[in-house]
Order: C-alpha cells, then sequence, then structure tokens
C-alpha cells in the first residue's frame, strides 16, 4: 500500500464490517467511512474540483475530520487542516497561502462564528470556491446539507483518482512557536511509510484499539494515530476535547489498547480520582511526544496506569515518527533521551562553529533524512532551501547530542538558546532537572535581554501545589539548580504563572513566555 486511498480501499474490500469510528455512541465501519467519503468525493468532483487542490478543514476530532481527510484521498486532493483555536489573522494567513478551493468547518463554538469569520474574509480569498459547515449533530440547524453530501448515492462507487506515492496528501502548518507558521507538504509516501514505522516500533495489530485524544488537525494524530490506525484495520475512539477522568473512562469501556498523548495529559490521567476505580487493563502501550517527560512520570505511567509508553520524537516536517524508544530501555532512557532512529530514518548532528559533523556527545543541530521528510513548504522555495539539501538532509532546528549507543538526547530548540555572557545555557538541560523537584509541575526556561550579559535567564514555574512563601521557594529552586549544573546555568530569575503558554501539541510557546514573565510573580 503506498498510498492512502490504497489502505482506505484495502480496509473496504478486508474488513468491511470491523469498526472503523467510534465517536460517541457513534460506531462506523470500514465500508460505511468508504462510502461516506467516496460520496464526498463525488461531490466534490461534480464541483470541478481538480486533483491536486486544496481542501481545508476547521474541525475537531469528529467524524466529519475523519470522512474529509479520506474523501482527500480518494479524490487526490491536498488536505489543510486548521486548528479550530486559530482567529481571524492565522486563518487568513493560511487559506491565502494555501489558496484553498473549499473548506469545511464546524459550527459557531462559543463567540468564533467560523463561517461569519470565513465570510468577512472573501475578498481576500480568490481560490476559495465553496464553504461547507460540516457537522456530524443532526439537531444543528445545516446538519441536512451535510448528510447529504457523505450519503451513499450512485456516484459514491465511483474509483479512487489515480494518485503517485510522492503526491502531496497533506500541506501541514505548522505550529509557529517562534513566528509565521509554513506549511509543510506532506507526501502519501511520507505518511503511509511513517504510518507503519510507528505500528511496528509500538508492536501493533489489528486488534489494537487507539484513543485519539491529540487533534486530528496536528500531525500528531494525523498519522501516528489516525493513518497508524488505518494501516493495521484497527479501531480509532476520537475524543474532541481531552478531560482526564473521561478519557479513562473511554479508555475501560472501548478496551483501549494505545493511548498517545504529550505529558500533560498522563500526569492529568495519574492525578484523576478515576486511575483506581476503572478497569483500565487493556492499556498496551502508546507514545508520548512534543515535551521532555520526567522520569517519574514514565514509571507512574508504566505501573499506575499500566501503559508500557514509548517516548518519540519528530516534527511536523517529518511526518512526524523519526526516533523512539523501544521496550528494552528502561525509565531514565525513555526520560532523558527521544531514542534512536527507526529503521530507514538517519540521524545526524552538525556543530554550529564549523560545520562539521559532531563527535560523540557533543552538542549541534540535529539534522535527520528519511522516508518522513517533507517535499518542501508550499510556495516558499527560499525557505525550503534553508533547510532542506539536495541530498535530502533536513535541518530541524533542535539542538541534540547522540551518544556511543546511537540515543539522541534533545538539548533545546538552537532558537531558543540562550547566550548569557558568552556561555551557552541549553534550556532542555535546566528544564529537566526542575522537573525533578517536587515543587514543580510545569517549567520552561526562556532567555531575556540584559544589558550587561547580554541575556539573563528566567524560569517560569507551574507550581506542583500552592505555595506559601514564593521567594523562598524561588530560592529553594535556584539552589537546587546550582548544587548541580554550573552557576551561569542557575536561573537568573523565577516566575510563577498558573499556566505556561501551550500549542495544540502540547510544546511552550516561548516567544509569547517571554511576554508573559513580566506578569508573573518574580522571584
Amino acid at each position: 500500500m503506498e498510498t492512502l486511498a490504497d489502505v482506505l480501499e484495502h480496509n473496504r474490500r478486508m474488513v468491511p464490517e470491523i469498526t472503523a469510528l467510534v465517536a460517541g455512541q457513534e460506531r462506523i465501519s470500514w465500508r460505511e467511512l468508504y462510502e461516506r467519503a467516496a460520496a464526498l468525493t463525488a461531490h466534490l468532483r461534480a464541483g470541478g474540483l481538480a486533483p491536486g487542490e486544496r481542501v481545508a478543514c476547521i474541525l475537531p476530532n469528529r467524524p466529519s475530520f475523519c470522512i474529509v481527510y479520506w474523501a482527500c484521498a480518494l479524490g487526490g486532493y491536498a488536505l489543510v487542516p486548521i486548528n479550530p483555536r486559530l482567529r481571524r489573522e492565522d486563518l487568513r494567513a493560511i487559506l491565502a497561502d494555501s489558496g484553498a478551493a473549499v473548506l469545511f468547518h464546524m459550527e459557531a463554538a462559543g463567540e468564533t462564528d467560523y463561517g461569519a469569520m470565513v465570510e468577512a474574509l472573501r475578498p481576500e480569498l480568490p481560490a476559495l470556491r465553496q464553504r461547507v459547515l460540516a457537522v456530524d449533530d443532526a439537531a444543528l440547524g445545516e446538519a441536512a446539507v451535510w448528510a447529504q453530501l457523505t450519503s451513499p448515492g450512485g456516484e459514491a462507487a465511483a474509483a479512487p483518482t489515480p494518485v503517485a506515492a510522492d503526491d502531496v496528501f497533506a500541506i501541514v502548518y505548522t505550529s509557529g512557536t517562534t513566528g509565521l507558521p509554513k506549511g509543510a507538504m506532506l507526501t502519501h509516501r511520507n505518511l503511509v511509510v511513517t504510518a507503519r514505522k510507528t505500528a511496528e516500533s509500538l508492536a501493533c495489530t489489528s486488534d489494537d484499539v487507539f484513543l485519539v485524544a491529540v487533534p486530528l488537525y496536528h500531525i500528531f494524530g494525523i498519522c501516528p494515530s489516525l493513518l497508524t490506525a488505518a494501516e493495521l484495520g484497527a479501531r480509532v475512539v476520537l475524543m474532541e476535547t481531552f478531560k482526564a477522568d473521561a478519557a479513562l473512562e473511554l479508555c475501560a469501556r472501548e478496551r483501549v489498547t494505545v493511548h498517545h498523548g504529550v505529558p500533560t495529559m498522563f500526569v492529568l490521567e495519574l492525578a484523576s480520582p478515576k486511575l483506581h476505580a476503572l478497569d483500565l487493563s487493556s492499556l498496551r502501550t502508546g507514545y508520548i511526544a512534543g515535551a521532555p517527560c520526567p522520569i517519574d512520570v514514565v514509571r507512574r505511567i508504566r505501573t499506575e496506569l499500566g501503559c508500557n509508553v514509548l517516548i518519540a520524537y519528530g516534527l511536523t516536517e517529518t511526518s512526524p515518527t523519526l526516533t523512539a524508544t523501544s521496550f528494552d530501555d528502561d525509565d531514565a532512557i525513555r526520560s532523558e533521551t527521544v531514542g534512536r532512529a527507526l529503521p530507514g530514518a538517519e540521524v545526524r548532528v552538525r556543530r554550529d562553529a564549523d560545520n562539521a559533523i559532531a563527535a560523540t556527545g557533543e552538542v549541534g543541530e540535529l539534522e535527520c533524512r528519511g522516508y518522513g521528510i517533507m517535499k518542501g513548504y508550499w510556495n516558499k522555495p527560499d525557505q525550503t532551501a534553508e533547510v532542506l539539501s539536495s541530498d535530502g538532509w533536513f535541518k530541524t532546528g533542535d539542538l541534540a547530542t547522540i551518544d556511543e549507543r546511537n540515543y539522541v538526547r534533545i538539548v533545546g530548540r538552537k532558537k531558543e538558546m540562550v547566550v548569557r555572557g558568552g556561555y551557552k545555557i541549553y534550556p532542555a538541560e535546566v528544564e529537566g532537572l526542575l522537573y525533578e523537584h517536587p515543587l514543580v509541575r510545569q517549567v520552561a526556561i526562556v532567555g531575556v535581554e540584559d544589558a550587561v550579559l547580554g541575556e539573563r535567564t528566567v524560569a517560569a514555574v507551574v507550581p506542583a501545589a500552592a505555595v506559601a512563601d514564593e521567594s523562598a521557594a524561588a530560592e529553594e529552586l535556584r539552589a537546587y539548580v546550582r548544587s548541580r549544573l554550573a552557576d551561569y546555568k542557575v536561573p537568573d530569575r523565577v516566575v510563577f504563572l498558573d499556566v505556561l503558554p501551550m500549542t495544540a501539541s502540547g510544546k511552550v510557546q516561548k516567544h509569547l513566555l517571554r511576554g508573559q514573565v513580566s506578569l508573573g510573580r518574580v522571584h
């Protein structure tokens, strides 16, 4: 199977009545999913949409997203998933840059009316020809239109559009933690092979049941979750909004075996009163990705949640799974590293000073090559050339080391490295140490300008519990670092915050955090 359409066709033929999706009380078989996606494909074809054109969607974890996803696979269209939390300017930028011809969107949520927002932007979006409200709840006003578009009919059996494995299936806009997002062009081959490698890494089979609580509009949902399950003909249990209690209840009710997530999701589940009240014995494994995971959390996920999780690393531009730990690795390796390159992927570290390949254990920028590397950034050949070489090596922007056993340790983003008085500070090293302190629930280190030293460091801390004396707590944390690391790595200031600004994938938005540290309680 080389394309996503091959995957869906295979499941329609081989496991037609097996459940593909579970969403609340709705259960959709592989046959029904194929027929509904094919009906939507037929509608798009009838409307003149040509293969290769872009189809955008602003949809949460619902069957409607999956139907649009598979309709793009069958029709040869490029999917452009958009985070529903984005607002007017971000939405305009992505729709304009992608040149999306069709947009499927959810109903109004709170004060955000997506339809009205897009209509107001229409004069700035000349490529946009059709806007469709895609809702799964028949009680909502325009549900009949969506139901009609996705109801199997005479045209639903139309053959899939032939596409090549190297054709673009998705243009996924990066989360933009350091600036404006760019659209990574991911091919059918990128995604299908990555899904297969993910399944092999986790020893998954068709008997597995995947909880998909990570966002489907994010690469974590698009490939290691949705497509990996499809590659196996396995079942997906959709969760629209993650809540720890509800996630555990879903795991128990649906006998979930594979549970992906970011560390925060698992931390909240471990704190849930449902943890020991439910039968979670079906849980087997899953990936933790998106942020470092403290060793104590890794241990508790295995021992208390009963889920033998692995740590994975990748980016939107790598489809994403590039490296992962294995079941043979102990908790320390799972916490301190992101494992080794999966078969078919290559990694290396290049020194910044002289651009030479780094020695074992030496810090430099992580580069990678292999099955998942994007085709390039949409409409941005110059920015593509900056990060993607002619022989396929991609510059990740992450600073890392590779040890003698080929384990990769991420020490920080290249753009987030702090230079204090000429000394280089890698935030991930200090953050990892602070995560071991019982006062710390979450922490992020950022650099702020300083007239004397160039930069000083600020540790933004979300405390694990209410702190009576924050000045004393701040000094305790600084002393903790001072006793274990070089003095220049000790945070110059500690800021206590209620929450850290995060992306949907669980990454701290440090460019926003720098602007917030002055609002915290500084010590």
